[in-house]
C-alpha cells in the first residue's frame, strides 16, 4: 500500500489572493505596514504563528500571537465574501479522483492550515471521503518538522518509504525527506522549482498530468 500526502495551499488550491488579503488586514489592524506579496507567499505552508514571526520586522515575540488571531478573523471574514474564492488548481480534482480508484493507494493531507480551514475547503469543493488521514497545524509543530508525515504513516500503517509528499514549498520537501518519504514538488505553487529541487524534491511536476508517472518512478525505484 502507498500513501500519497498532499499539501493544500499552493498545491491543491490557489489561495494566494485570500492569503495576501487576510495578511494585509491583519497587519493593518495592528497599525503595521503589510509585508510585500512575495514575502507573504514565501511563508505559505508554515504554521501561522511561525509565519508571523518570520514576517514581523520588530518585536516578533510580542506581535506574532495577536497577528495570528487577526489573520484568522480576516480569513474567516473574507471566506464569507462571494468575490473571494480558493479555486482548485487545474487537474487537481481529476488527479484525486483517479488516485482514489486505485486499490494500492490511500490519500492524505498535511497542511499548515487549521482543521477548520481544511473543513472549509472540503465543503467548498466536495472533497469529503477521499482522504484517510488529515494532519493540520492544530496538532503539529510547523513544517518542515516531519511530525505530520510520521503521524500520517502511523495512522495508515504505511511504511515511510511507501509514502510520497506532494507540495509546492521547500518546507514540504524538507518535511518529506525528514520523515523518509518520497518528495515531489509542483511548479505552480509559491516556491521556485529550483528551490524545491535543492530542498530534496526527486522531481518537480509541470502539471497534475505528470503525477502518476512520478509516483510510479518513485515507488518502483
Amino acid at each position: 500500500m502507498n500513501l500519497i500526502i498532499f499539501d493544500v495551499d499552493g498545491t491543491l488550491i490557489d489561495s494566494q489572493r485570500m492569503i495576501v488579503s487576510a495578511m494585509n488586514r491583519a497587519f493593518e489592524t495592528h497599525g503595521l505596514v503589510p509585508p510585500a506579496r512575495d514575502e507573504v507567499l514565501s511563508i505559505v505552508g508554515l504554521s501561522l504563528e511561525t509565519a508571523m514571526r518570520a514576517l514581523v520586522k520588530e518585536e516578533p515575540d510580542a506581535l506574532a500571537g495577536p497577528l495570528t488571531e487577526a489573520y484568522k478573523a480576516a480569513f474567516f471574514d473574507l471566506r464569507q465574501s462571494p468575490e473571494h474564492h480558493e479555486p482548485l488548481f487545474p487537474g487537481a480534482l481529476e488527479a484525486l479522483d483517479r488516485l482514489a480508484t486505485r486499490d494500492d493507494v490511500v490519500l492524505g493531507i498535511a497542511t499548515g492550515k487549521s482543521r477548520r480551514g481544511v473543513q472549509a475547503i472540503m465543503d467548498l469543493h466536495d472533497l469529503h471521503g477521499r482522504f484517510v488521514t488529515i494532519q493540520t497545524a492544530d496538532d503539529h509543530p510547523s513544517k518542515p518538522d516531519p511530525s505530520m508525515v510520521l503521524r500520517a504513516v502511523a495512522e495508515t500503517g504505511v511504511l515511510p518509504g511507501r509514502a510520497a509528499v506532494i507540495g509546492d514549498t521547500t518546507y514540504d520537501m524538507e518535511m518529506a525527506r525528514g520523515a523518509g518519504a518520497y518528495a515531489i514538488g509542483v511548479s505552480w505553487g509559491y516556491h521556485a522549482s529550483e528551490a524545491l529541487t535543492a530542498s530534496g524534491a526527486a522531481t518537480v511536476l509541470g502539471s497534475f498530468v505528470d503525477l502518476d508517472r512520478a509516483l510510479e518512478a518513485g515507488f518502483n525505484d
